[in-house]
């Protein structure tokens, strides 16, 4: 593994304890320049994982707690008359961060999480009619409570789509919470968090993952993939060319992230349950049959055939 991004993941699990791989996923959807929808109960460590991130690559973090009466402008930011100099002063929003909790998104309404689209996907806001782009690296972490449904707006499938992955932390085992317990004891250890990568290092890493050497065999299976979601008897909208486009990228930022200067089909495997199936929607009359979408996409995974050429053949 890339000794810089072991060295941030060690230093993330001083705090986040027996959530390695959760870990290792979020620093992939950070290389790759994606953004990640964390659902899951409450007090699992979600907020406390997104903190310790920001603080191991010395980024400015911001938190938006998103409620029913959260405006857009309380997102992106405001332009306020100033009587001195007779002209309007615009006062960025928590948006305009390098990292960004977006903590509990659908609590607030489709007006203001739409506010979030433009910034997801084009890392810039337009307040009153001008532009601005965001500070990069820009990373935003939504969370969203799946079993609290009273007074929540699900996220439309236009939004959904946006977030590179969707990941669950779940409840750690004995042993790891004992430890939580302990290293809780007298004080938070998000607090002794120190920078491992600056923000330099992370762009130079996120161009270098760019590189990574993507296989003309490799692109078709991610194709095979996605079509066989979109003709599958259980889908009504299946993964669009955007889950294309962000399956090869955290497959680019998987191989990089394991030292490889090249992307395997396995790469595509393990990282595809966490990529595509927030993707896809399940006819209404499968739900009742406890069709999931996770099981949709393991069932495709184990049904389309992976390239046969010789992993060192693939670059």
């Amino acid at each position: 593994m890339n000794k810089s991004l072991q060295t941030a993941i060690e230093n993330i699990e001083q705090v986040v304890v027996g959530k390695r791989e959760e870990i290792e996923l979020s620093l992939v959807a950070l290389l790759a320049g994606g953004h990640v929808l964390l659902e899951d109960v409450p007090g699992v460590g979600k907020t406390v994982l997104v903190k310790a991130i920001a603080k191991s690559i010395g980024a400015e973090f911001k938190r938006i707690q998103f409620t029913p009466d959260l405006l857009p402008s309380d997102v992106t930011g405001v332009s306020i008359y100033n009587q001195k100099t007779m002209t309007f002063e615009f006062r960025p929003g928590p948006v305009m961060a390098n990292v960004v909790l977006a903590d509990e998104i659908n609590r607030t309404s489709p007006k203001t999480q739409s506010a979030l689209l433009e910034a997801l996907e084009e890392s810039h806001v337009t307040v009153d009619g001008e532009t601005r782009a965001l500070t990069k690296p820009f990373f935003v972490m939504a969370t969203q409570n799946p079993i609290e449904y009273a007074g929540t707006y699900p996220l439309p499938e236009a939004q959904l789509d946006r977030f590179l992955m969707k990941i669950k932390l779940g409840y750690p085992s004995m042993n790891d919470e004992i430890e939580v317990l302990s290293r809780v004891e007298k004080a938070h250890p998000i607090e002794s968090v120190e920078a491992v990568l600056s923000l330099d290092e992370l762009i130079s890493l996120q161009t270098a993952v760019k590189e990574v050497y993507v296989d003309h065999l490799v692109k078709e299976y991610i194709i095979e993939i996605v079509n066989a979601s979109r003709y599958h008897d259980a889908v009504r909208l299946g993964v669009s060319p955007r889950g294309s486009i962000s399956l090869m990228k955290a497959a680019q930022a998987y191989a990089y992230l394991q030292e490889r200067e090249f992307v395997i089909p396995d790469d595509v495997k393990h990282i595809a349950p966490y990529v595509l199936p927030h993707r896809i929607v399940v006819k209404s009359d499968m739900q009742f049959s406890e069709v999931t979408q996770e099981g949709v996409i393991r069932e495709l995974l184990g049904r389309v055939k992976v390239p046969t050429r010789k992993k060192e053949e693939i670059r």
